[in-house]
């Protein structure tokens, strides 16, 4: 029996491959630089298929695209609201033909189609557009989807051994978004063009385009722009007590926060100094934590990237899908926050455990400092969040980006199995005068993921005095302060 495999990228067809073959298979040129056709021997399992001839070749992404009629392409007819219930076609994109053609030629050998593309919707749908391009070779073709969310090799195994049904609502769904992207992406590029012609000046041979996503964006990050250019700062006054006690300096800060009127503050301030001392009100001290993050999903991983790492968001992911394609991590496009109970994640601690970085500390995790990641509240049934698949070495062909986001992911991953930072926290509340003020402190007993994960500081780790209730005191020093408010950050 003949199988046809179809990954959705040359890099994901050959990793297969190589794990499906045992790397013993036979590479093929095709018509496409790009493609290569794989060629094996592979025992399915018996469901639906056993001890098979294999094929497996690929895509880059989607092979077709729709588009409107010729008669429609016109700017200056129809008018741009026809766009909306004109009809609409599906086509193979010129440079994809090729790709299309050597499925469809491998087809007319086999007798059964297995889909490689990624699991999400995007991949159900190149997923749909690669069977119908088989079914034009053969349209008794048997269809079966390999459900996979990295390549290591064990899990590459697994999904050829637990292959699916094409999904077709999620074909669906994305067949849908993709018309409505046309629709009111060239209805409303053409009517923004067309009007804004008439303006003259530099907007009369430029097209104004619209897209579903960025244009909205663009909407909030002028409102933004227009916000900061004419927000009118206020100037406010506020009072802060110092004092120092075995040692240790204490600042208070005024439960009031700031007021907008000086008379006012400097009314107050007064009657402070007049009091002279000030009594202790309120003694608290409390076992206190600092959570460990949660599993990694693309939206954290960008956002960490930029702030910690000095990487865009487009470079993170740039870097994160080499590594993913390489076999290091699992897929990097993922809004699951939460682990499978059945993954084994000790398993992927240990492969960790040789490195002089972290390696002690996975050590560590291993030796009885394992504890199950927390649960976020998001899953997006496709993809586990995103982590660490096997260990990358100093001789692992790395970038400066890739090392960078490998390091993060793995510590990120660690730290979601280590235990939450332990501390102590102190509150403080004083009455001087007739005004209130608060002193908050802590003290770190257990740094735990704290350890690995060198991204993040436990802020305001300040160490109080011991203060007793109803103590009074006389201020060290007691400031009127002056600021201005500022525009509210992003």
């Amino acid at each position: 029996m003949k199988i046809l495999c179809v990954a959705e990228k040359p890099s994901i067809a050959k990793a297969v491959a190589e794990h499906l073959s045992g790397g013993r298979s036979e590479t093929r040129n095709t018509r496409n630089k790009y493609i290569k056709n794989y060629v094996f021997d592979y025992d399915f399992g018996g469901q639906p298929w056993g001890n098979c001839t294999v094929t497996m070749t690929s895509v880059l992404g989607h092979i077709t695209a729709v588009e409107f009629p010729s008669e429609y392409k016109d700017w200056k007819h129809p008018p741009p609201e026809r766009l909306f219930d004109a009809p609409v076609n599906t086509v193979i994109a010129d440079d994809k033909k090729d790709i299309a053609q050597n499925i469809e030629t491998q087809a007319r050998y086999s007798q059964g189609l297995c889909i490689w593309t990624d699991c999400d919707r995007e991949g159900e749908h190149i997923g749909h557009e690669i069977r119908e391009a088989a079914r034009k070779g053969n349209a008794a073709l048997t269809v079966k989807r390999a459900r996979f969310s990295n390549i290591e090799r064990a899990h590459i195994l697994h999904a050829a051994r637990h292959l699916i049904m094409l999904d077709d609502r999620q074909v669906n769904a994305v067949a849908a978004r993709i018309e409505l992207d046309l629709r009111i992406g060239y209805a409303l590029t053409r009517f923004l063009s067309n009007n804004l012609k008439s303006l003259g000046g530099p907007l009369a041979n430029l097209v104004i385009s619209y897209g579903s996503c960025q244009f909205p964006t663009l909407g909030f990050v002028v409102d933004r722009y227009f916000r900061v250019k004419n927000f009118k700062p206020e100037t406010f006054w506020s009072i802060k007590v110092k004092h120092k006690k075995d040692g240790i300096d204490v600042n208070f800060s005024w439960l009031r926060n700031r007021l907008f009127d000086r008379a006012s503050v400097v009314i107050l301030y007064e009657r402070c100094l007049a009091a002279k001392t000030a009594v202790v009100t309120k003694v608290q001290e409390k076992p206190t934590k600092k959570w460990k993050p949660l599993p990694l999903t693309t939206v954290e991983l960008q956002k960490m990237s930029t702030r910690f790492l000095r990487m865009t968001g487009q470079q993170a992911m740039t870097a994160a899908e080499s590594l993913y394609n390489k076999g290091f991590i699992s897929y990097p496009r993922t809004e699951t926050d939460r682990f499978d109970k059945g993954m084994n994640l000790r398993t992927l601690v240990q492969k960790q455990a040789q490195d002089n970085r972290w390696g002690a500390f996975a050590q560590n995790l291993m030796n009885g400092g394992f504890q199950q990641p927390r649960d976020g509240r998001h899953d997006d049934k496709a993809h586990p969040p995103i982590h660490p698949i096997t260990y990358a070495g100093p001789s692992a062909a790395l970038n400066e980006f890739e090392k960078k986001i490998y390091e993060f992911v793995v510590r990120r991953f660690l730290a979601c199995c280590s235990e939450d930072a332990k501390g102590v926290a102190t509150d403080i509340d004083i009455l001087y005068g007739e005004e209130s003020f608060h002193a908050h402190g802590v003290i770190v007993l257990e740094r735990n993921y704290l350890e690995v994960y060198v991204y993040e500081k436990w802020t305001g780790t300040a160490e109080l005095p011991k203060f007793t209730l109803g103590e009074r005191f006389e201020p060290h020093e007691a400031m009127m302060t002056e600021g201005k408010t500022a525009p509210q950050a992003i």
